[in-house]
């Protein structure tokens, strides 16, 4: 059997657009005589096309895209991810379906059994759940169709025993396919290959994966599609790019490459997230219709990765840095600023802020008498930066780029409607200490950031001689505590008896429950994590925990 694998960057809600994408792929896969061709989950409307789904007239456009496609299939089945009608009286409206297509029309439907409702996932709010469990018919072959589902642990036994394979395993496949929307997170794609294999070596069945690729706002999608032998052999395709292969697969359930280019993986987790957030600013700016960028460019770490991110997803010449400098900045930042931004080769202006800010200082002045300098003063200068580049965006059409990072997002260090402003939040799901990596991998082949603002203290510059660490514990420390009550959700007590500090742990704690609030107001944040900000991190703001 030969079994062709697209793996495409689809955009929600453009059918005109994803259809043309998989009516290529068709014609490509029929071309090398393949006998299947696999697409991912909800391919025709995009994934996650969320309350979309509500509308009719969306689902209708969904099945009129199919039957488009469904013309192009003959001497050839197609497995292809749509929302489809529950036509039964009781139930959820839709259920998330893979539909055969063979002979130039739609033959058939699977259904997802397993819907998830953790994290960024909400799928029961919109689909029916699958109860009819059976194979898939192409020639002599008998395959296992599942849609995202058995990608879990196998000891998981309340998984198992409800997933669809318990099912259809008896029924005697040749061949598992699972058609899939796997976000991307840098622990995700190898645990996920391990979980297939898993599977491959419990049913002792070869098995197709065909994820997404691309970003969908903050979702990321890392593709790695892949095709696993019998034997664990395993074949995987591009990460964080559109890619194609063909493979046949043998009466051994071992698979060859027919069309088929072995892609050299990244081999550092650093490398991976670097990716991620280049693919994910690139795409957000695509299928909105925006070419270029602004970000104030502070001579911190902060924005000088943010920068260079931007600067290979569009484009070094498409990124406009601003340096907002005030009576408070070093003149190293400064030159550091300017440095980067003449060693990417980018557009840079220089707009001093002191003025602006001494004209808000005088009139709050009377109210403000006999009141000495705090945080008030820190945050207009933060928010008149702000009001500048809101004024670049709009005047000159780009989009504006946050460059508050992970900890700082957490523990609520930035001013709201201040440094917290912009169109999209590029490093909000990464921590402090990984930004240093991501720093330092830039600077992996010429210096690409200044290394003065990779070596010297962060300071947000907003008073003299400030540093983070006048109000934050050290970032490797804080990002641990983070990362384990953020990532692992490990409460208070837990976290201590992993021998940190009760008095520090609680402090960090409140930090981060306070300025819940904050995070409502911030932009969509690139996911690079099990568990960012955002959509998948649901809190209240008024609770009280921890007091």
């Amino acid at each position: 059997m030969r079994i062709a694998l697209a793996q495409i960057n689809y955009h929600i809600g453009n059918f005109e657009q994803n259809t043309h994408k998989i009516s290529d792929a068709i014609h490509r896969a029929k071309a090398l005589h393949a006998d299947l061709i696999v697409f991912s989950e909800l391919a025709i409307s995009g994934y996650p096309p969320r309350d979309f789904l509500e509308f009719d007239d969306f689902v209708r456009k969904c099945h009129f895209s199919l039957e488009e496609v469904a013309v192009h299939c003959t001497g050839i089945t197609a497995i292809v991810g749509l929302p489809v009608k529950n036509s039964a009286e009781r139930g959820k409206k839709l259920f998330n379906a893979a539909a055969i297509l063979q002979n130039g029309t739609v033959s058939g439907y699977r259904n997802k059994t397993l819907l998830p409702t953790y994290d960024i996932f909400d799928e029961y709010r919109y689909f029916e759940p699958n109860q009819v469990f059976e194979t898939v018919a192409i020639g002599n072959h008998k395959i296992a169709l599942t849609i995202c589902e058995d990608l879990w642990d196998l000891d998981d036994d309340r998984l198992y025993s409800n997933g669809p394979m318990k099912f259809l395993e008896k029924q005697n496949p040749d061949l598992i396919v699972n058609i899939a929307a796997s976000p991307y997170s840098y622990p995700q794609p190898e645990r996920r290959k391990n979980v297939l294999k898993s599977n491959v070596s419990t049913y002792e069945l070869p098995l197709v994966y065909v994820n997404h690729v691309g970003a969908q706002t903050e979702l990321l999608f890392d593709g790695s599609s892949m095709v696993i032998g019998k034997s664990g052999n395993v074949f995987s395709l591009d990460e964080f790019e559109e890619d194609f292969a063909v493979f046949d697969l043998d009466a051994e359930g071992e698979f060859s490459g027919v069309e088929y280019t072995q892609h050299e993986r990244n081999q550092s987790e650093i490398a991976s997230v670097h990716d991620a957030l280049v693919m994910g600013v690139r795409n957000y700016f695509g299928k909105l219709g925006f070419s270029k960028a602004v970000l104030g460019l502070s001579g911190g770490i902060d924005s000088a990765v943010t920068m260079v991110i931007a600067a290979e997803a569009l484009g070094a010449e498409n990124v406009l840095g601003v340096l907002l400098p005030s009576q408070f900045s070093t003149g190293h930042s400064v030159d550091d600023a300017r440095a980067l931004a003449e060693n990417l080769k980018s557009p840079y202006k220089i707009i001093p802020i002191k003025e602006i800010y001494d004209a808000f200082e005088k009139e709050l002045q009377p109210h403000f008498e006999g009141l000495p300098f705090n945080i008030a003063e820190e945050n207009i200068q933060a928010r008149a930066r702000a009001v500048l580049l809101m004024a670049i965006s709009n005047k000159f059409g780009h989009i504006l780029l946050n460059t508050s990072n992970k900890s700082e997002a957490a523990v609520g260090y930035g001013t709201l409607y201040g440094d917290m402003c912009g169109g999209l939040s590029v490093l909000g799901d990464v921590y402090k200490t990984k930004v240093f990596e991501l720093a330092r991998y830039m600077n992996r082949d010429r210096e690409v950031i200044p290394w003065n603002t990779i070596t010297k203290p962060p300071s947000a510059e907003l008073r003299p001689d400030q540093y983070d660490s006048d109000s934050l514990p050290e970032y490797d420390i804080l990002d641990e505590v983070l990362f384990q009550y953020i990532e692992n959700r490990k409460g208070p007590d837990e976290i201590i008896t992993m021998g940190f500090d009760e008095a520090l742990v609680k402090r960090i704690l409140r930090m981060v429950n306070f300025n819940e609030y904050k995070r409502y107001q911030t932009p969509p944040i690139l996911r690079v994590t099990g568990k960012a900000f955002g959509m998948g991190r649901r809190m209240p703001i008024v609770a009280k925990y921890l007091g």
